[in-house]
């Protein structure tokens, strides 16, 4: 009996159609993220789906298609991880340390999301590239928030608001390199990644709603 024969009970059992998706989902971002958008073959994620390719088509569309509700799915599952893991009742600084603990917990724990997300999506470009710079908004506007919050309680919440969501983007991109590199580095902790990050910007960031502001001299 062949490979093909054994699989097809399996392929003909009827399941609720949340859980195919989600069968679907899983195996294209597995397959997306290890050969890449243009190298994945339908014929692939059918097979590690376990599913048929109508079906997958019937479902979630064709390939593009597929590859955007890959995309679509991570982003929202990435930003839930990130904004459950802020604690509200505690000081700015803490908040955005149990966020990056958060975003670094999700990649270590999801690394195939994380490169579909910011290597293979960023990539190709195009509408997949636009995918994830609502992702990066929605960070942005998150971290900006806690950076005005953090203004507000030292009096300091005009310059905070002129300043933060352009620091906010910059913490965000320096989150998203630092995890890319880490992809290629397993050995360092999240813990360890969050916490060089804090050093490098939130001592800067307090530096700022303390009304320090570093300027050029004269020379």
């Amino acid at each position: 009996m062949t490979e093909d024969v054994r699989r097809s009970p399996e392929r003909a059992k009827r399941l609720p159609r949340a859980v195919r998706e989600k069968q679907i989902l899983d195996a294209a971002v597995a397959v997306f993220s290890r050969h890449g958008y243009h190298s994945a073959s339908m014929d692939e994620i059918s097979d590690v789906a376990g599913v048929s390719k109508p079906m997958i088509y019937s479902y979630l569309g064709a390939k593009e298609d597929l590859f955007i509700h890959c995309i679509r799915r991570e982003a929202g599952r990435l930003l839930q991880a990130v904004q459950t893991g802020i604690k509200p009742d505690v000081p700015p600084d803490m908040q955005l340390w149990h966020g990056l603990r958060s975003f670094y917990g999700f990649v270590a724990e999801y690394r195939e999301s994380w490169t579909v997300l910011h290597r293979q999506a960023l990539t190709v470009g195009g509408p997949f590239a636009g995918e994830v710079d609502a992702l990066r908004s929605k960070a942005i506007e998150l971290v900006s928030g806690l950076v005005v919050s953090a203004g507000a309680r030292k009096g300091l919440a005009e310059q905070a608001e002129f300043s933060g969501e352009g620091l906010a983007a910059a913490l965000v991109g320096a989150a998203e390199s630092l995890a890319d590199w880490w992809l290629d580095h397993s050995d360092v902790s999240d813990g360890v990644l969050a916490s060089w990050l804090m050093n490098l910007i939130w001592l800067g960031f307090n530096d700022l709603v303390e009304g320090e502001v570093w300027r050029p001299t004269e020379s």
